[in-house]
């Protein structure tokens, strides 16, 4: 196995997981911290994790995590503990858990909107951050286009299946994927119990979305980015997101001097992070970091 498996409490007590992979020999590299999207789990990250562990230069440690109510974490019984200021704190905990006081932070999605919260919480933690498709704005069509998608599945009966269901759902913005990638899209999204293939995330954590007026301005982040703004930062953007507007990345490079972008063409949202140059230039990123926490 390229990794190990983990199990720690969240602050209220409930089970969580997380993989941790170790780098291929011992050097004093920040770790990198990856957190997935809104229903999305560790899975997510794998082939970037096997990549940076094992890099040739810098390999360095990679934790990845599945929230409450994602992956092989525990399910919460009360769905409105699925929110970032929660999920902040258990990501917090399991930083504790395994010693870890400071570290580079990827954020995919809903795993950005995390990172804005632990930079009001727990600033100390951050030395560097890869925003994956996401910015303290989000676009809210972005948004009603994900609500519709969850509220609507469409349950495969194969793996085969499942990435025809994903590809017919998101190919248009993803043209640049091949094959190869929708499979792995879809084992990521998917997981098969006792014969069963579902979407490996709790159905309760659609029912968030309820009550969000999609024709209006939704709530910004904008202060505890701006709480970021010395921080080593790069931004990923799908040339077909629907979510993170040109106009907010244009705001987020007015409010961050020293802000990285990589347009990534062919891709929507989220882009796939495995795929093209972005695993080097993620690694290249994150070494940039670790030189300047020397």
């Amino acid at each position: 196995m390229a990794f190990r498996e983990i199990s720690y409490d969240a602050p209220d007590g409930l089970k969580l997981y997380a993989r941790v992979y170790e780098p291929v020999r011992e050097l004093e590299k920040l770790p990198l911290v990856c957190l997935p999207g809104l229903t999305r789990n560790s899975r997510d990250f794998h082939e970037l994790a096997q990549t940076l562990a094992q890099h040739a230069q810098t390999p360095r440690r990679v934790i990845s995590f599945d929230y409450r109510g994602r992956g092989l974490s525990a399910y919460d019984p009360d769905f409105t503990h699925y929110n970032i200021g929660i999920e902040a704190g258990d990501v917090i905990a399991g930083l504790a858990a395994l010693d870890i006081s400071k570290a580079v932070f990827l954020g995919t999605s809903r795993g950005g909107l995390i990172i804005h919260i632990v930079a009001a919480i727990a600033p100390q933690l951050l030395a560097g951050v890869i925003l994956n498709d996401i910015g303290p704005e989000i676009a809210p069509a972005g948004l009603l286009q994900i609500s519709h998608y969850l509220r609507n599945p469409q349950i495969p009966s194969t793996i085969a299946e499942a990435a025809e269901i994903q590809r017919a759902v998101h190919g248009a913005a993803f043209p640049a994927l091949r094959d190869a990638d929708w499979e792995r899209f879809a084992r990521a999204i998917y997981r098969e119990t006792d014969g069963v293939i579902r979407p490996d995330f709790d159905p309760n954590l659609v029912r968030t979305l309820d009550g969000i007026d999609f024709t209006r301005k939704l709530a910004d982040l904008w202060p505890q980015f701006d709480l970021m703004s010395e921080l080593p930062m790069l931004v990923i953007r799908g040339e077909n997101t629907p979510l993170l507007a040109a106009e907010t990345v244009e705001e987020m490079t007015r409010r961050h001097k020293a802000l990285q972008v990589i347009h990534v063409a062919g891709q929507g949202h989220t882009p796939m992070l495995e795929t093209g140059r972005l695993p080097e230039l993620i690694a290249a990123f994150v070494a940039g970091v670790d030189l300047r926490a020397v």
